[in-house]
């Protein structure tokens, strides 16, 4: 019996260290929106340097904390070549506001900044990518750049309570070490509900809308919003399950 204790300890210990590990998030792993939006290897990376600022909506699939949150983007001519050269993310969800011709974010709900400490990135995929910045009205069609990363925001501090069904904004803005690393939020193929958005603080929302293609067409940004796994224990829950197996152990003693 004590075999069975040391099992059932030692499984319980390496599942939690590899969920306190993990960041990187891959297709198929776990998510608590709509579905996964997964980056175009040949889209459009849309400028998102402060003080211009994206977002998209997502459906909450399950009520809980969002975790983690994990987007994927280049840099304008591949300038971006050390994780480091990310300095800040401000990361911010918003209500859904669907008053006027289109629909936006709304009120805000939560927000925070992440420093370099604070996001994990890794490079994810290449291809021939454009560049895009719609407050310049510039775009270079592909190939500007090859390189795709991919950040990852884990352990989140005091995160946000979402509600199955509701949908919310997720608004990203970023600042790097040097001006002349620009960095692009990569647009996806899997569209849902309403464009993407773009701005700068003080002067309203636009649709974003691929700059060359007509009739106007939608463009949605490349993005995951997840949470604690339903696959593995949580810490009161793993304490239970040690007490239910001592408690097994004892019966059988008596046995």
């Amino acid at each position: 019996m004590k075999n069975l204790m040391t099992v059932v300890t030692t499984a319980l210990c390496v599942a939690l260290l590899s969920s306190a590990a993990l960041a990187d998030w891959d297709p198929g792993d776990d998510h608590k929106m709509h579905f996964p939006q997964l980056p175009d290897p040949l889209g459009w990376d849309v400028a998102f340097n402060d003080p211009l600022v994206l977002a998209d909506d997502w459906r909450c699939g399950e009520t809980g904390t969002v975790d983690d949150i994990h987007f994927w983007f280049s840099s304008h001519q591949d300038l971006f070549t050390d994780p480091a050269q990310l300095v800040n993310v401000h990361a911010s969800i918003h209500e859904d506001d669907r008053t006027g011709p289109f629909s936006k974010p709304g009120a805000l709900l939560w927000e925070r900044d992440f420093t370099t400490t604070e996001v994990v990135v890794r490079q994810y995929e290449t291809g021939n990518q454009g560049w895009y910045n719609p407050e310049a009205g510039v775009f270079i069609p592909p190939p500007d750049h090859l390189v795709t990363w991919q950040a990852n925001i884990t352990n989140i501090t005091d995160p946000f309570e979402q509600k199955e069904g509701t949908i919310y904004w997720l608004d990203l803005s970023v600042q790097t070490a040097t001006p002349d690393v620009e960095l692009g939020w990569k647009t996806t193929q899997t569209q849902f509900e309403d464009d993407a958005v773009w701005g700068v603080p003080g002067t309203g929302w636009s649709e974003l809308f691929d700059p060359i293609i007509t009739p106007p067409r939608s463009l949605d940004l490349a993005f995951v919003i997840t949470g604690s796994s339903t696959t593995i224990p949580e810490p009161g829950s793993a304490a239970l399950l040690l007490l239910g197996a001592a408690g097994l152990v004892r019966r059988r003693r008596r046995a």
